[in-house]
């Protein structure tokens, strides 16, 4: 990531999540996302990714805008010009109790570094109809980007793109028993329950920080869980403190329920238009949609291009 240095006192950081905000449906990026970001960064304005997804899970094509920084694994890592400067694993116990409580209840789970994510046996067919529906909305996505751009999207076929997305799932993750118990920062779990999210804050939430995911899968639920305190908001404190910047100078643009401590820290925070409800009643400003010019508009209201 190209890093771009102004000391400019009219300088901002933008802290900006990836899924919902940057790419929809998992690797479809608005043109003008690109542009709005290079151009905030030509500006002189900091660019920082936050997200919950290890380093090594970031897209490439996300990777390629071209970034100052990124906070990965929803705070757990943070890094600055390439250099790793923050780092919060879970102990090895607090890891094995994870795995305990997971295998023990038939929950299917993810265990996060910051190079990659393994996911449990039977979490890919377990999520089988979720991506299913998101090589349909691909599909839709680079239809509705192509029309917009007088072309016809990328040509392939709604079983072409089904069979890219499994594709790219079994290749995306280790297997858990491959998982480096030493350096697993966050887990991901996908339940069957639909109250799966309430019994794990429950059970968990001694040690945990248990909060709903993002997935939308019929009759179960799924969510994130990283150490109590490990959170974006938490990271991006470290990281203004690394760089001298004052909290009213940092923008949070973001989708999802691990936003919520970075809409707390940051001076304005910006929530697009598919976020929960609940959601973008905490948000200063609510943007536009992913594809529709989401975060272009957003850095546009803000004066940063």
């Amino acid at each position: 990531m190209d890093a771009v240095t102004s000391p400019a006192s009219s300088q901002r950081i933008v802290f900006i999540d990836i899924d919902g905000t940057i790419l929809e449906h998992g690797s479809v990026i608005a043109p003008s996302t690109v542009t709005a970001i290079r151009a905030a960064r030509a500006r002189g304005h900091l660019v920082y990714l936050c997200t919950g997804r290890a380093d090594g899970d970031i897209h490439p094509d996300v990777r390629a805008i071209g970034f100052d920084g990124a906070i990965t694994n929803g705070g757990a890592f943070a890094t600055r010009g390439g250099e790793l400067v923050v780092r919060h694993t879970m102990p090895r116990g607090d890891v094995e109790r994870l795995i305990r409580y997971f295998e023990d209840g038939g929950i299917q789970y993810f265990l996060q570094s910051h190079e990659r994510v393994y996911a449990s046996a039977g979490i890919v067919d377990l999520m089988g109809d979720f991506l299913r529906q998101r090589a349909e909305r691909r599909a839709e996505d680079l239809a509705h980007l192509g029309a917009a751009q007088g072309a016809h999207g990328d040509g392939r076929s709604g079983d072409d793109l089904l069979g890219s997305v499994l594709q790219e799932a079994a290749e995306r993750y280790g297997d858990v028993s491959e998982a480096p118990l030493d350096e697993i920062a966050k887990a991901t779990f996908v339940s069957d329950r639909s109250d799966g999210v309430d019994r794990m804050q429950a059970d968990l939430g001694d040690r945990f920080h248990v909060i709903p995911g993002s997935i939308p899968l019929p009759g179960g639920s799924n969510g994130e869980i990283s150490m109590r305190g490990t959170t974006k908001g938490a990271a991006i404190v470290e990281i203004l403190d690394m760089l001298g910047l004052d909290p009213a100078q940092a923008v949070g643009i973001g989708d999802s329920w691990n936003d919520v401590e970075m809409f707390e820290v940051c001076g304005t925070s910006v929530a697009m238009a598919g976020a929960d409800p609940q959601l973008r009643a905490l948000a200063d400003r609510v943007t536009t949609g992913v594809l529709d010019d989401g975060v272009h508009n957003a850095l546009v209201a803000l004066d940063l291009i």
